[in-house]
């Protein structure tokens, strides 16, 4: 079957986590049935090929497409948490949180606990990779280069830091300090979560967990690093072109 690189890009705008997640359940969902779907007809091709002696023409079994999406989003403050990380990373209660205005979700994201709030781009990126390549370790360095990239746009020199995933600057010293945390969830080779780059993000929001579980290093934003707030339209499109240039989609 041909690969599908064709990408329905949607920006949900400022919209509640838990709506999000079920959205992006959804996209999953679909794409992951087309592929049990088309896997059980292949197998039942094999079967009947081997019981007349025959072998399979396998481009002759007809498959269905499976999809690809990207989604840009903001989320309100909310602080989640995934499928690694340890609860007392999180350092508000209850009473905490509702103070702060914030939420909290354990969910199926590898990595541990991030926060998500205005001023921030969280990208899930809903692909089959059977589309593009079949590494979970390139896709995370690929979308990692695709935030290197958009920030060396705006004269941001940053990098990677060995051991860890995401976006940091000056990794290889004492103020190495994190602008991009990622986590992603992948099964049959389609993905879900993400990505957040923090744009305009208040920072404050991350004195109240242990972020990504590192306890010694700092979270920054484009505004502080650059000291002027970041038309964060213009950085959403210039992240959407790095995306699509490095994976070859065709946006649609």
């Amino acid at each position: 079957m041909m690969k599908n690189k064709k990408v329905f890009f949607q920006d949900w705008g400022l919209v509640d986590y838990q709506q999000a997640w079920d959205k992006q359940e959804t996209l999953f969902s679909e794409t992951v049935k087309t592929k049990i779907d088309n896997r059980n007809r292949e197998t039942a091709y094999e079967a009947a090929a081997k019981n007349a002696g025959t072998v399979v023409a396998y481009d002759t079994i007809e498959a269905d497409e499976t999809f690809n999406y990207l989604v840009f989003c903001e989320h309100p403050h909310v602080y989640t948490l995934g499928k690694s990380g340890k609860p007392e990373h999180l350092l508000l209660d209850e009473a905490g949180l509702k103070e702060k205005q914030a939420v909290y979700y354990p969910i199926n994201r590898g990595g541990d606990i991030t926060y998500h709030g205005p001023g921030q781009i969280v990208s899930y990126p809903i692909l089959d990779l059977d589309n593009f390549f079949t590494d979970i370790h390139l896709y995370l360095r690929t979308l990692e280069e695709a935030v290197i990239l958009t920030l060396a746009d705006f004269g941001l020199q940053a990098g990677r830091y060995e051991g860890y995933t995401g976006v940091w600057f000056d990794a290889d010293n004492d103020k190495a300090r994190k602008i991009c945390a990622m986590g992603v969830r992948c099964s049959r080779w389609v993905t879900m979560h993400g990505l957040a780059l923090n744009v305009n993000t208040d920072l404050s929001y991350f004195k109240n967990i242990v972020p990504c579980g590192i306890d010694d290093k700092a979270v920054t934003s484009m505004q502080q690093e650059l000291g002027y707030e970041v038309d964060i339209n213009e950085v959403k499109k210039i992240l959407k072109h790095h995306i699509s240039v490095l994976f070859g989609m065709e946006i649609l």
